[in-house]
C-alpha cells in the first residue's frame, strides 16, 4: 500500500491510502496458469477395479424374486396394515418391516392408502414405517395391482 503525500487536495500534508493491486493480480495469473495446467491432468487417467472372473462352471443361484420385489406398504379400507400384500397387526409391525430393511440393501418404502382410510391412520402407519428404519417413504399416485 503507497501513501501520496501531495497537495492534489484535502489538507496540506495529509497522508492519501492508494492500493496497489500488482501483487495482487501476480498471484491470480500464478494460479490460473496452475490450473490451467493440473484440470487436464485430472480426467487424463482413472483407475477401474474390476472383481476377479469366476469360474465358468460355477453358476450363480437365481435372485430370491420377493427381494426383487419392492416394498410396498399398504393400509386397506379397514385400517389394516399390510407389507406385499401380508396383513400385520400394528405391535408386529414395525418389528417385520425393519427385518425386511435390514435385509435388503435399500431402505425406501412405497406407501399406498385406500381412499377411505382417515388421514390420521394413514400419517401413523407412514410415522411407524420411519420409526422401523425407512429412510425414504415414497407415496404412490396411482393404485398399485
Amino acid at each position: 500500500m503507497g501513501m501520496n503525500v501531495g497537495a492534489a487536495g484535502g489538507k496540506r500534508g495529509a497522508a492519501h491510502p492508494e492500493m496497489n493491486v500488482t501483487p495482487l493480480v501476480d498471484v491470480v495469473l500464478v494460479l490460473l496458469i496452475i490450473f490451467m495446467v493440473v484440470v487436464p491432468m485430472m480426467h487424463a487417467k482413472f483407475w477401474l477395479h474390476i472383481p476377479p472372473q469366476a469360474d465358468a462352471t460355477e453358476v450363480a443361484p437365481p435372485p430370491d424374486p420377493s427381494a426383487l420385489q419392492p416394498l410396498t406398504v399398504t393400509v386397506n379400507a379397514q385400517g389394516h396394515i399390510q407389507i406385499n400384500r401380508d396383513v400385520y397387526p400394528d405391535d408386529v409391525f414395525a418389528e417385520r418391516l425393519h427385518r425386511m430393511l435390514v435385509a435388503r440393501d435399500t431402505r425406501k418404502v412405497y406407501f399406498d392408502a385406500a381412499d377411505d382410510v382417515p388421514f390420521e391412520r394413514a400419517m401413523q402407519v407412514m410415522d411407524m414405517a420411519r420409526g422401523a428404519g425407512a429412510a425414504h417413504v415414497a407415496v404412490t399416485t396411482e393404485r398399485i395391482q
